[in-house]
């Protein structure tokens, strides 16, 4: 039964308050891991687990939510999901070891992939049918303003206080969301009891956190050169064929993939992969393109990405009303891919000399695509799932479109080092005694060298060092332009899906159950 009027709002304010602060969680730990190596004595290789925790922890949790829902109560499985974060919080912020913080990130992103799904079928319940589209939209709200936030926040809190405060500030917000969740939110449907479904989630928590684990630590460990990485991938594949068997037998599946009869929503969790895949990409390798290469700082890269989040928060209101009007989403979506893949070809072509003012307008565009692409899509996806089953479509839904970011991640870092080489020795061939264009750069860079003071020896040394810096500033300018081409391409080929998706002008979701 949807609500009306101002109750409707306060449940809407609460459960984006707490999806936004689950996602900033995701992302503000990563601009604080330097101060953590300090204070706890982590190698760079350890460190890393801190933030792959979380996102296993994440990702194993996300298909399950729906059936823990239904088993226990989404109002109690939600109540208890902000209780748990909140805990996890403090004991993160005490923690005196890396391993226990990385023990209570687990607990805390476990904790934290309940409340997302959650969150977004509370919302579906609440508003009324012919209004689901706003809904989603804003849900969107704070899918996209957490992981914005989370690295400007992250940095302003290390930078005035110390990392603990990056957990503490959850504290109080948890209280007030978990308040009003007791006062505010209603279960409208009783617990169904059913069976515990073990060996499907023995064999859901060791598949989904092996693959997850492969895909964060494949590149750096060189893939299936490194013997634990070969024996995730075949712990993966069995755990996968065994999973899908026994979902498909027992009465009462942790996952229901039966909700795969859904047209409609197999072709969205498609369309959702792909999204996660090439949004992620093109948020993984912005930074590092603005800082590593262009020589930005931390507060400069996150002020320009906010510029887009405005954009998007601005425009999701106005998506929502136009779906609530008829627009087909399979247009809006299509304009949205458009909008990101005319980004991805901005950001291809800009050089070394590019400044910070450059970025601004394909920022704002890129703001301009998310916020046209992230209701729709997940409208489409949703529109023929019946009540019963809402729970388990949007965690599936979410989760998908997190495995498609972490894929994308592993694949593009993998194509970086591929291209990397390949640039390399390419440029590098300019770099030859034999070159009259090499010969004429280097000699004027000797004279100039030896003008200021330096011997004939030492200018040699020098301006080959410099030449050869040169050099590599190309390579990782051309490295990550086929990184921008990649995730725009990763767009177009989702086009398809959508178009096959059931067309209709005004799209309902049913009220979630």
């Amino acid at each position: 039964m949807a609500e009306r009027g101002a109750m409707k709002w306060v449940i809407t304010f609460t459960v984006i308050v707490v999806a936004t602060l689950e996602l900033v969680d995701s992302t503000i730990v990563n601009v604080s891991l330097p101060q953590i190596m300090g204070s706890l004595g982590a190698t760079i290789e350890d460190i890393g687990w801190l933030v792959t925790s979380y996102a296993v922890a994440n990702v194993i949790i996300l298909p399950m939510s729906g059936w823990i829902g239904m088993r226990f109560g989404r109002k109690k499985y939600f109540l208890t999901s902000i209780i748990v974060f909140t805990v996890a919080s403090f004991l993160c912020g005490n923690a005196q070891s890396l391993q226990a913080l990385i023990a209570f990130r687990v607990l805390q992103g476990l904790a934290g992939g309940g409340l997302l799904s959650t969150c977004q079928a509370i919302l579906l319940e609440t508003w009324p049918r012919e209004e689901i589209g706003m809904a989603t939209a804003l849900f969107g709200l704070g899918a996209i303003v957490g992981p914005t936030l989370g690295p400007t926040i992250g940095g302003y809190i290390t930078d005035h206080f110390s990392w603990p405060w990056i957990f503490y500030v959850n504290i109080p917000v948890g209280i007030a969301a978990a308040a009003m969740v007791v006062a505010f939110v209603k279960d409208y449907r009783l617990p169904i009891k059913m069976s515990i479904d073990w060996s499907g989630i023995l064999l859901l928590i060791v598949g989904v956190g092996s693959l997850q684990i492969f895909l964060e630590k494949g590149n750096s460990e060189d893939w299936f050169a490194t013997p634990y990485i070969a024996i995730l991938a075949f712990v993966v594949l069995i755990c996968g064929i065994l999973f899908v068997w026994r979902e498909l037998s027992t009465p009462h599946p942790v996952v229901n993939f039966k909700i795969l009869r859904h047209k409609s929503f197999a072709l969205g969790i498609i369309t959702s992969f792909l999204f996660g895949f090439g949004l992620l990409t093109s948020f993984f390798v912005l930074p590092i393109f603005c800082q590593n290469l262009l020589g930005f700082n931390a507060q400069q890269t996150g002020t320009m990405i906010m510029y887009g989040g405005i954009a998007t928060i601005i425009l999701l209101p106005f998506v929502g009303m136009a779906l609530k009007r008829g627009v087909p989403a399979q247009l809006i979506c299509l304009c949205g891919m458009i909008f990101f893949l005319v980004f991805t070809q901005m950001l291809s072509r800009f050089t070394l000399s590019s400044g910070l003012e450059d970025f601004l307008l394909p920022i704002v565009i890129r703001g301009i695509g998310l916020s046209l692409l992230f209701v729709p899509i997940t409208t489409l996806a949703l529109q023929d799932v019946p009540p019963e089953e809402m729970g388990q479509a949007t965690g599936l839904n979410n989760m998908m479109r997190q495995l498609g970011g972490s894929l994308g991640i592993a694949i593009i870092t993998t194509i970086i080092s591929s291209r990397f080489a390949l640039h390399r020795s390419h440029l590098a061939e300019y770099i030859s005694p034999y070159s009259p264009h090499f010969n004429e750069r280097f000699n004027i860079a000797v004279r100039g060298l030896v003008a200021k003071g330096y011997g004939f020896v030492e200018a040699k040394q020098l301006a080959l060092q410099s030449m050869n810096g040169t050099i590599i500033k190309q390579t990782y300018l051309l490295t990550y332009t086929d990184a921008f081409w990649i995730s725009g391409i990763i767009f177009m080929i989702a086009i398809p899906f959508i178009f096959m998706q059931r067309f209709k002008k005004k799209v309902k979701v049913a009220e979630v159950g």
